[in-house]
């Protein structure tokens, strides 16, 4: 994908926040939204996005929380590109970083933050197909270990600072086994796509130095009914207030 190919420019929390993304290949949903709602963030406080792609989980957090300083880090261009004018173009402070995780230019490895969010790749490619779009490939196929993705975010998290995660709930034990050396108080909030059906998501917080005991938390379910009706919006009313009127997502509940 190169500056020139297409793009849309997509309304997110009810028309409060517009991100401009490409037309193809990988594009941001509901996930990155959830991600934002469930950081326990503080006006003034510090947020390193891993993996920011066009910015949206940042920006969310951004217009929830304000006065957060944001830093994202993206390793494709194009995104990355798109992640800094999505910030200008919403007036939120957001500063965005072209590198590989796994080789972070020093000017953020001599920085510390108050939380670190992450949405990394979902597949891994040891056990699954390889998209044929690049950029989709790149935010969607895991290149780099999901233990490297926490390692990361460890580092660079201040003392007593948070960790943020949303993954798939079949890669939790990969998640859990990473984290258990270099961060605690873990916390897991299940996303459950209906009433009745296992958790397709989850959302996962954990502390530097955290000492609490590990919490799984009851699940929130997405969606209202039995099965998906194409006639009407199916969200039950607390993800419908996360998702469009930009509310927070709390692990305990309400």
């Amino acid at each position: 994908m190169t500056v020139s190919d297409p793009t849309t420019f997509n309304a997110y929390l009810g028309g409060h926040l517009h991100i401009r993304q490409p037309a193809k290949g990988y594009r941001a949903g509901v996930d990155p939204v959830l991600l934002a709602a469930s950081v326990p963030a503080l006006a003034g406080q510090s947020v390193l996005e891993l993996g920011c792609g066009v910015g949206t989980a940042s920006l969310c957090l951004g217009r929830r929380v304000p006065g957060l300083r944001l830093t994202g880090v993206e390793v494709q261009p194009v995104y990355a590109h798109l992640a800094q004018e999505n910030g200008r173009a919403n007036a939120l402070d957001f500063s965005v970083v072209e590198a590989d995780l796994n080789h972070l230019p020093d000017t953020l490895r001599q920085q510390s933050f108050d939380h670190v969010i992450a949405n990394p790749p979902y597949f891994d490619r040891a056990a699954s197909t390889r998209s044929e779009d690049d950029g989709r490939e790149i935010a969607m196929g895991e290149a780099t270990p999901l233990e490297a993705w926490v390692q990361v975010a460890a580092k660079r998290l201040a003392p007593k600072g948070h960790a943020s995660f949303v993954h798939r709930a079949e890669r939790l034990p990969d998640l859990l086994s990473a984290m258990s050396s270099v961060l605690g108080s873990i916390e897991v909030l299940p996303l459950q796509p209906r009433p009745g059906r296992e958790a397709g998501l989850v959302l996962v917080r954990a502390r530097k130095g955290g000492r609490a005991a590990f919490r799984l938390h009851a699940p929130v379910v997405m969606h209202d009914g039995d099965q998906h009706d194409r006639d009407r919006e199916s969200y039950t009313p607390r993800i419908r207030a996360v998702l469009r009127e930009g509310a927070a997502l709390e692990f305990k509940g309400r």
